[in-house]
């Protein structure tokens, strides 16, 4: 197969170089002739795009890196175009992850008034990107990582483009699960289900060769010798975990612990303030001339194994890997759970090859999880339509329908603060 062009709209991140490693490193799985970075912060733009040059020099690279701040010309002929933008930047997100808290509520940039603040301003400058897209290449597959993923995918989804949504929190529970059975990930395969930042992982498979359709069930076995790391890790009580017999995502931990979470922010203060304190030094490093590897505080950013993710998921989109594989994805439900609507989009295991993405079959997901599925599900329909038509009846009623509001004097109080505080990225607003 021929050398692909890779887009990547939202290029000037300070994510970027993480992307640039992976494919760096994983160029025989995913073959790249031309990158381009799209961002509309040209001074940003020229920093990264010329790390991303000199860390494929390092690495004897062949690949030719471009940048533009014009989406249609970018995503020219791209096979793949990922989208990781953040409308507003890390001004807004601390915005999202403070002004809830005044309200008694977490303040977080994917769930909760944060979150749907994030969606608001995110899905209509994503549909544009999108159309943009599919009038340059109808053919290319657009991966979203940019947050809310559920709700942007859905909303990409809705409107028949060809989208998948990728999270990280799957393949991060490989590698440590991995890590502490001292086997190679590919031997690890997860049964995870559930919506982006709302899943659980209900079993871990020892497989008996990479790709293999056999192996063990080694979940007890995690939990029993390393419970008090994966507690640690996640923040939730260990004697929870080990009677549920699950490990729920760290996302969890809003909803199972909103109240001690709201008051440990509080003193905390945002997770954006701390974020923007690294991108700064990170921007710094990237203007080295002598800087041609990825940076160790890169890591604290977050996105850990982000390339890994992206470069498996591309590459079997893409047919470049040679088959089919099973990766755990955001796509459409249709039937899966059959106690959402088809339209709705989950986060499970699915065949990935160059034919799309196909679900794999789930087995009943128990009450517990289920019915917390079903109602940020209906938030999340309900989120959406709010992005697409807007109007402040439409916040207030997803508001209303999120498992962490769910009563009328807050539900309004968090949207007059979510309408004050996001005006100028809300024209109908």
């Amino acid at each position: 197969m021929s050398a692909l062009k890779l887009a990547i709209v939202g290029g000037g991140s300070t994510y970027t170089p993480e992307l640039i490693d992976g494919f760096a490193r994983l160029r025989d799985t995913l073959p790249i002739g031309e990158l381009v970075l799209i961002d509309p912060a040209a001074e940003r733009l020229e920093l990264i795009g010329g790390l991303a040059r000199r860390i494929f020099a390092k690495q004897g690279h062949g690949a030719v890196v471009t940048t533009t701040t014009d989406v249609s010309a970018g995503v020219q002929g791209a096979d793949a175009v990922l989208l990781q933008l953040r409308v507003g930047g890390q001004a807004a997100r601390n915005q999202d992850e403070t002004w809830p808290l005044e309200c008694g509520c977490v303040g977080q940039e994917t769930t909760g008034a944060g979150g749907l603040a994030k969606a608001l301003r995110t899905v209509p400058v994503v549909l544009e990107i999108a159309d943009q897209v599919r009038r340059a290449n109808p053919d290319a597959w657009i991966v979203d990582f940019t947050n809310p993923v559920g709700i942007v995918t859905r909303a990409l989804q809705t409107a028949g483009h060809k989208a998948v949504g990728l999270c990280n929190v799957a393949i991060g529970f490989q590698r440590k699960f991995a890590a502490h059975l001292g086997v190679a990930p590919e031997l690890v395969r997860l049964d995870h289900v559930g919506l982006n930042h709302l899943t659980w992982e209900r079993g871990v498979t020892l497989l008996d060769a990479p790709g293999a359709a056999t192996g063990r069930e080694v979940l007890p076995e995690l939990l029993a010798g390393f419970g008090k790391e994966i507690s640690e890790d996640l923040h939730l009580p260990l004697p929870v975990i080990q009677r549920l017999g699950v490990v729920p995502s760290y996302y969890l931990r809003y909803f199972y612990q909103h109240d001690q979470v709201v008051e440990e922010l509080k003193v905390e203060g945002s997770r954006a303030a701390k974020v923007a304190a690294i991108e700064q030094e990170l921007l710094t490093m990237y203007a080295d001339p002598t800087l041609d590897t990825k940076p160790e505080l890169l890591g604290q950013r977050g996105g850990a194994f982000y390339s890994e993710a992206a470069v498996q998921l591309i590459a079997s989109l893409l047919g470049t890997d040679g088959g089919t594989s099973v990766q755990v994805v955001n796509t459409r439900n249709d039937g899966v759970l059959p106690f959402l609507p088809d339209d709705a989009v989950i986060e499970v295991p699915a065949e990935v090859d160059a034919n799309g993405v196909r679900p794999l079959p789930q087995r009943p997901v128990e009450p517990l999880y289920a019915g917390l599925i079903a109602g940020v599900t209906a938030y999340e329909q309900l989120a959406l339509e709010a992005a697409l038509k807007g109007g402040r009846d439409r916040v207030f009623d997803a508001l209303l329908a999120h498992p962490l509001v769910g009563q009328i004097d807050l539900a309004d109080q968090l949207t007059d603060r979510l309408l004050a505080h996001n005006g100028a990225h809300l024209p109908w607003a």
